[in-house]
């Protein structure tokens, strides 16, 4: 397989299948011509790839799955309208029947909230680890109903990491399998499935696509779990709606023995609760690709200079980064992200309410708005804005501060960002 910096490219696509069309074209169509019934029959047997209405498939959606999958060296993926949608179709697909996964509190914080609070509406329960750093509070979570276990390769907003090789023996020690949010990550710094993560979620708006001008979401399969008949009984459940082309009755796992979850997904959740992706959206993450690599090396970079500056500054009462000085993570960093560790970073602010506004109101180079893996430098109050849905004791919890500033950042010049910071902090304190 050609190497990543190719395939973010060329990934998924022969022009010679869109009437040599260099960029991917829009299919900006509702539905697709099925020229017979012999073809449209074939169409929905699966026996033939190809569009019957988009919102269970498009062209253009395809090449963005596909390219996906390839960077990501998994089995298929299936792209949603937005992230939130790729965590919910995983999660309340891989717990129906009233079934529970396992999670730390450190996510974010709308994941949090749907975990504790709106996901269980549908009996899907989220049971969180008591110490999310230590391997036995999730063991000992594990009970006959546990369907999986969550976590976020890099923690929104603390940039915290875990030993995902450590959760996905003890996932498959147990029959489950691993979830990994690798939104700010993204394959070009962290690949999960190459250390045992089963199932991958994107929010394709941030680093996927990059450009804060696209709600997406993606989620991948590794292919390589082996899902039991009993713990999951959904994807062996036949179903005329899958029929061959014979009219026979099919499972998920009739149709792709290797990516049962994703079949289900697009047989049934895309089918019916319809968070389908356009293909203008679709087109622009694969804009967004193509510069991947460049782009999320900067921005790591520029993350990693202004963790520098900030452990600095006495107006900073801490900074959390691997990079950081006194970071927890700097083995874990130096295992999985030898390029880097993201560009998600937080401090706290050591001022009042009152002048962390002021500081955030002098900012020319950091924009203030609730996005991350933007090509601009952003910045965030999270446990008024990002997190805010959160109670103080599930901030507590998530170990969010009360004086904690999350900066994602962008592609300026690190020295410009830095002398911003300088100067909003003069502004302030003098």
């Amino acid at each position: 397989m050609a190497d990543f910096d190719t395939l973010r490219i060329r990934a998924g696509y022969k022009s010679k299948d869109h009437n040599y069309a260099v960029n991917v074209p829009i299919y900006q169509t509702a539905s697709f011509d099925l020229g017979s019934l012999d073809r449209a029959h074939s169409l929905w047997s699966m026996d033939e790839a190809g569009g019957i209405y988009t919102r269970v498939g498009n062209p253009t959606v395809a090449v963005l799955e596909e390219r996906v999958t390839a960077l990501s060296k998994a089995h298929g993926a299936v792209a949603l309208a937005s992230g939130m949608a790729a965590i919910s179709y995983v999660i309340l697909a891989l717990t129906e029947g009233g079934k529970n996964i396992i999670a730390p509190r450190s996510l974010y914080g709308g994941s949090e909230d749907a975990f504790s609070h709106f996901y269980p509406r549908f009996g899907s329960e989220i049971k969180f680890v008591k110490d999310r750093f230590d391997i036995s509070s999730y063991e000992e979570l594990i009970d006959e109903k546990t369907r999986g276990i969550y976590i976020e390769s890099i923690s929104n907003p603390n940039a915290e990491l875990y030993d995902i090789e450590a959760l996905a023996a003890l996932a498959h020690k147990h029959g489950i399998p691993l979830i990994v949010d690798n939104t700010v990550a993204t394959p070009y710094l962290f690949n999960p499935f190459e250390h045992g993560a089963d199932i991958v979620v994107y929010s394709a708006t941030k680093g996927l696509g990059g450009h804060g001008n696209t709600i997406a979401g993606i989620v991948l399969e590794s292919g390589k779990f082996s899902y039991s008949k009993e713990k999951f009984p959904q994807f062996y459940e036949k179903s005329y709606k899958l029929k061959n082309k014979q009219g026979q009755s099919r499972s998920p796992f009739d149709i792709d023995g290797k990516a049962p979850l994703l079949i289900h997904l697009r047989g049934f959740y895309l089918e019916f609760i319809g968070a389908a992706l356009s293909p203008f959206d679709a087109f622009l993450i694969l804009q967004g690709l193509d510069t991947i690599s460049e782009r999320i090396s900067k921005e790591t970079k520029n993350a990693e200079a202004v963790v520098k500056y900030l452990e600095g500054k006495k107006e900073v009462a801490w900074v959390n980064h691997p990079s950081a000085k006194n970071s927890p993570f700097k083995n874990l960093a130096q295992k999985y992200f030898p390029k880097g560790a993201g560009a998600i970073l937080s401090f706290g602010f050591s001022g009042t309410d009152e002048q962390l506004d002021a500081f955030i109101q002098h900012l020319k180079y950091f924009s203030y708005h609730v996005n991350i893996g933007d090509v601009r430098s952003l910045i965030v109050n999270s446990p008024k804005t990002t997190h805010a849905e959160l109670d103080p004791d599930h901030l507590k919890e998530a170990g969010i501060e009360v004086n904690t500033v999350r900066i994602s950042a962008g592609l300026e010049s690190s020295n410009d960002l830095i002398q911003d910071l300088e100067e909003a902090f003069k502004a302030v304190f003098g």
